[in-house]
This record gives structure tokens, sequence and C-alpha cells, in this order.
């Protein structure tokens, strides 16, 4: 593992399930489907298109803190608007910096028109502490004399 490594294998190990909503959904019924897939955001899909994601921060700030009914609201009023996306062969370190620099903790992965996954920003920390550990374990190795030949 590496931080050079593409977002590919990290969607080959945490797979490629995606959860969705349409846009005509409401924001109560994206927030039971998050709790209930224990995710922090869904895609929101009309058909197969992709149309955008909305996340718990979404709720909370546009929902809750403008005093909105999460009943009536439909998610497409909330959704974040600039779409930000990466392909598979995204490095990790590309997606960290893009994640760290939008200020958001969500990335769909787009190949071709369609979705392949999404990655969060977990994903990524775990992915970079991991590669970390092990360069770690390899220069302990080195030093110690018991690298291979």
């Amino acid at each position: 593992m590496r931080v050079v490594d593409p977002v590919s294998f990290i969607l080959r190990k945490k797979g490629t399930d995606v959860w969705s909503v349409p846009s005509d959904a409401t924001v109560y019924d994206a927030m039971k489907i998050m709790a209930d897939k224990d995710v922090g955001a869904l895609l929101i899909m009309d058909g197969s298109q992709f149309v955008g994601v909305v996340s718990e921060r979404d709720y909370a700030r546009k929902v809750i803190l403008q005093g909105r009914s999460s009943k009536e609201t439909p998610v497409r009023e909330i959704a974040t608007e600039t779409l930000i996306t990466i392909t598979p062969e995204c490095s990790v370190d590309e997606a960290m910096r893009l994640i760290t620099t939008n200020r958001i903790r969500h990335l769909p992965v787009v190949h071709e028109g369609k979705v392949q996954g999404m990655i969060s920003i977990g994903d990524l920390v775990q992915w970079i502490s991991f590669a970390q550990d092990q360069t770690i374990e390899q220069l302990e190795h080195y030093i110690e004399g018991k690298y291979p030949c």
C-alpha cells in the first residue's frame, strides 16, 4: 500500500456498493437510509444519472439550522452544489488533496460517466496510515539488517 496507489485499490478492498436516493426523496428518507447503512453521505441518482451528493453535514447546515422540515424538504434542495468526482485511476494522495482543499468528506468515483463507488476521508486516512506503517516497518528491517538480498 502506497499513497500513489489508485483509489481503485481502496474500492477493491472496501467494495463498490453505493447507496443512493432520487432527487425527489425527502431529507428524512435520506437520513433514514444513512442511519440504516451506517454511512455519512448518499449519492443522488435520477435513474442512472448521477446528479449530486447529500450528506449529514448538508442536513445539519441546510435543514436543522434553517428550521426546515426534513419530512417535507426534497434532497435536491440541500444537495452539495458542486459535483467533485474522481476517476478510479486517481491516486490516494490526490484524492486526499481534493478532500482537504474542498473541505468535503466523500468523493464519488466515476468512470466513463458511471459511478464506480464512493470513498470517504476515513477510507483515505486508513489507507495512508497503513502505507506509513508498512514504510516504517521496511525501514526498521533495513536498519536492523533484516532486508532481503
